[in-house]
């Protein structure tokens, strides 16, 4: 019997993955698996540019509206679930789709995760604290100090990864740097990787469209509904953190909206980053579904 084969598409945001993952699940008859880890949130939906109702009803979508924001999903919970359905979903096909721009989820089911030390929660809840208390520019210094490597490579605009690095290396005497072997699980099924990529002002003016077209949608309906949630880790995102500054008075609507624009094109350069260290990706351009049919094909 041939080889399973999990096709795995990448890229920045707005660049048209969901459109060519669609594209390419027609054409093979099979089912899309998302590794976006804000679109797992039923809750969000406009400013997590979700795939539209007619998309999802196209071609059969996994891990979309899957959980709550009130849910704690990790990427060990990720890499655990998405294996088990991909085995399952392989009973019935031989191809399958992996979609998204979350490259932590994507490693964590194409490579798996190292394993983790246990962690002392009183150390979390200190280290919690002491962001509520003092912000992030403390938890980044003690990083920076405690473990440069992590540091180096990490978020550092997102306190909860900070945080991470830090309940580690406080709890354990040892680095989190240390523990990230990069040693690859062997996965039982064919990887095929497809990047997506085009020129910088064509892509930021792609981001600004859509930043634009999520306003018209309603975008600052949807963060006043969550408003009350506004503290929980799955809000603190591009797009909802921006609009609540300006529910909170510290900023007008125009400023918010151009500071999502900015957000998203600086996390969209991170993405960027992120995928091209990856040498198995093969890179397209949107556009491409022709040339990527072919050279998915070729590689079956």
């Amino acid at each position: 019997m041939a080889q399973k084969t999990l096709i795995v598409i990448v890229g920045p945001t707005a660049i048209g993955k969901t459109s060519l993952a669609i594209e390419l699940a027609k054409h093979y008859q099979t089912e899309i698996i998302s590794a976006d880890s804000r679109q797992f949130f039923r809750e969000m939906s406009i400013g997590t540019a979700k795939p539209s109702e007619e998309e999802l009803a196209a071609v059969p979508h996994h891990f979309i509206n899957s959980h709550s924001i009130n849910q704690l999903f990790s990427t060990g919970d990720f890499e655990v679930q998405a294996l088990a359905l991909i085995e399952n979903l392989f009973n019935k096909h031989d191809v399958l789709i992996l979609v998204g721009g979350s490259g932590l989820y994507i490693n964590a089911l194409c490579n798996g995760l190292d394993d983790m030390p246990e962690i002392n929660l009183n150390i979390r809840e200190k280290l919690n604290q002491q962001f509520a208390n003092e912000g992030i520019e403390t938890i980044r210094k003690q990083l920076a100090t405690l473990d440069p490597e992590y540091f180096a490579k990490v978020d550092q605009s997102n306190p909860q990864r900070m945080i991470r690095g830090l309940e580690v290396v406080l709890s354990t005497g040892q680095k989190l740097s240390s523990f990230l072997t990069s040693s690859k699980k062997e996965r039982p099924f064919n990887i095929v990787k497809i990047g997506l990529n085009t020129e910088r002002e064509k892509l930021y003016s792609q981001i600004n469209h859509r930043v634009n077209a999520m306003m018209q949608e309603g975008l600052l309906e949807e963060v006043k509904s969550l408003a009350a949630y506004k503290e929980l880790n799955a809000l603190k995102t591009v797009g909802y953190t921006e609009i609540f500054d300006h529910l909170d008075g510290k900023i007008d609507l125009a400023t918010a909206v151009d500071k999502i624009k900015q957000n998203t094109r600086r996390f969209a350069k991170r993405q960027l980053t992120w995928f091209k260290k990856d040498t198995e990706i093969t890179w397209f351009e949107p556009g491409e579904g022709d040339e990527v049919l072919d050279f998915v094909n070729r590689s079956l």
